[in-house]
């Protein structure tokens, strides 16, 4: 959650259009460089507004480095991603390599699963 003080916020009308997106959200001061949030909602009154995002996951450790920052004055930077909000909510998964024989059937490496005997014999 970010708060910006006063009432004149600069680039307002296309901070007003991106929330329920992904962004780039970029706090200069912590050196994190560019994190990915959704943005996920903008609330303003006159004398303050407040810019909430949800981060998903930070294999990086980018999000450790702005703690340091909380309640203080800094600038930050947001720019629209690219990726889509059902890009951003997709869980990785293993992939195994594998490869369809012509009669229609599985062919996977042994070395790629493991199977337990008593299901193979069932």
């Amino acid at each position: 959650m970010c708060h910006a003080q006063g009432d004149e916020l600069p680039h307002a009308n296309e901070l007003l259009k991106m929330p329920g997106s992904i962004t780039k959200l970029n706090v200069e001061e912590s050196g994190a460089g560019e994190i990915g949030a959704e943005f996920i909602s903008i609330q303003r009154d006159n004398k303050k507004t407040v810019l909430k995002f949800h981060i998903k996951r930070d294999v990086d450790g980018k999000v450790n480095k702005l703690y340091s920052h909380a309640g203080a004055n800094v600038s930050i930077t947001l720019q629209p991603s690219q990726m889509s909000i059902e890009e951003f909510y997709e869980e990785p998964h293993e992939s195994v390599e594998d490869s369809v024989n012509p009669d229609g059937t599985e062919n996977i490496p042994n070395d790629q699963i493991e199977m337990d005997e008593d299901l193979v014999k069932h």
